[in-house]
């Protein structure tokens, strides 16, 4: 009985000292949550749970698609895609690249934030582009697409918080 009990007593011991390790692989970044990020590769599995024995729900296909981070658990993100999709991805299939991805229809990228202002490039909807920064609420971001850089108004796409503030 006393051989049982000091190897409990050594499975206790290795439980205590791995806590640490074990809460913070749990824990995940310490991040804020939502946040933007955006996909790393080409091609990225979206699976049903956070881990590889969990099924691939879906495969995406663009490299640089912003994706919203709503959950994290170890290595393991879970994401939300712009038309509501959700599953979880690897930490290393996310990168911390600021894009966006223009909704609706056609949409026009100006030279400075202000509706009136010469345009600059016309985007259609599934667009990708580059997030530079939302320096204020004022309902306009900087961004880059292919090169071209210019204002775009926050509801002619999807990759920043509401009330977001972006430099």
């Amino acid at each position: 009985m006393s051989r049982l009990r000091f190897h409990l007593f050594l499975c206790v011991l290795l439980l205590i000292a791995a806590a640490p390790a074990l809460e913070a692989a749990i824990k995940g970044t310490g991040l804020p949550l939502p946040r933007y990020v955006s996909l790393r590769a080409g091609e990225v599995n979206l699976r049903t749970g956070p881990g590889v024995q969990y099924p691939v729900d879906w495969v995406y296909l663009r490299r640089n698609l912003p994706m919203e981070i709503i959950a994290e658990y170890g290595t393991w993100r879970k994401v939300r895609d712009w038309q509501g999709t959700q599953g979880w991805v690897h930490q290393s299939m996310v990168s911390g690249l600021r894009t966006l991805i223009v909704t609706g229809k056609t949409r026009t990228v100006r030279h400075k934030a202000d509706a009136q202002s010469k345009p600059i490039a016309t985007l259609e909807a599934g667009v990708i582009g580059k997030l530079i920064s939302c320096p204020d609420l004022n309902g306009w971001c900087r961004v880059d697409v292919a090169g071209k850089k210019g204002w775009l108004r926050r509801v002619d796409f999807w990759g920043v918080l509401k009330n977001e503030i972006m430099e």
